[in-house]
């Protein structure tokens, strides 16, 4: 146990004795597919909740916002607990209760955005010509409004995979079993950081490569999908 890095083991062991090199690859796909898996919820719940509560406005907005603004008093860290108190730990139930919570609190964004183009002279010619409403969500304001989709998505993974960290911490997120970059950076890491800081490093560094990765990958769909940029660089 607490290896340092050689050519046996190549990022060193943990107090346990077990290859950090093998823990870290096992525990990407799960950072990973958590992250990614209730960020990409979180974008499709925000979408529609913001899409359909900005365009149709009146007493359904009045309603979703007062919902929305009901669900943002709370905690979100204590929300996500009580609920996964409930429905039982596992790295399925997390995806769902992080993309269900973080995408009701992310609407808000996205209904702004709408109103915002929703005032302007072709969606308005487009209701005047009588085209469907279907048609204007998809064709005329959902293009406009994916920037703001894409940046908050790629913001939001790493504050999901950090989540997942602080849930999986305190037993509510993935079993102590499954490795994740998180619950190795918050479990016996802490312990061992001075005497053995490969323990912290290791995870640290693939997380913090990750995070760059996606803002990277993030601005880049942007700049693509965005018609405002079309025909620039």
């Amino acid at each position: 146990s607490l290896q340092p890095p050689s050519s046996h083991f190549w990022l060193g062991t943990d107090n346990l004795g077990r290859d950090l090199l093998s823990r870290v690859i096992y525990g990407a796909q799960i950072s990973v597919i958590v992250g990614l898996g209730a960020s990409l919820l979180a974008s499709l719940v925000e979408t529609i909740l913001g899409l359909f509560s900005g365009y149709l406005g009146g007493k359904f907005d009045l309603i979703m916002q007062r919902f929305v603004d009901a669900i943002m008093c709370f905690p979100g860290l204590i929300l996500m607990m009580v609920i996964i108190s409930i429905i039982g730990a596992g790295v399925d139930r997390v995806i769902l209760v992080l993309g269900i919570t973080w995408g009701i609190g992310g609407s808000r964004l996205i209904r702004g955005a709408t109103m915002t183009i929703k005032e302007n002279t072709y969606v308005q010619s487009a209701i005047a010509l009588g085209s469907p409403t279907r048609t204007i969500l998809l064709r005329h304001i959902l293009p406009n409004i994916m920037a703001p989709i894409i940046i908050q998505f790629s913001v939001r993974v790493p504050a999901v995979i950090l989540t997942e960290a602080m849930l999986s911490f305190l037993g509510y997120g993935v079993p102590a079993n499954i490795p994740s970059w998180g619950s190795m950076l918050s479990g016996s890491a802490r312990t061992f950081m001075f005497l053995a800081p490969w323990m912290a490093i290791w995870p640290g560094l693939a997380l913090s490569i990750v995070v760059w990765a996606v803002n990277i990958f993030g601005d880049a769909v942007r700049d693509i999908l965005d018609p405002r940029l079309k025909g620039g660089i």
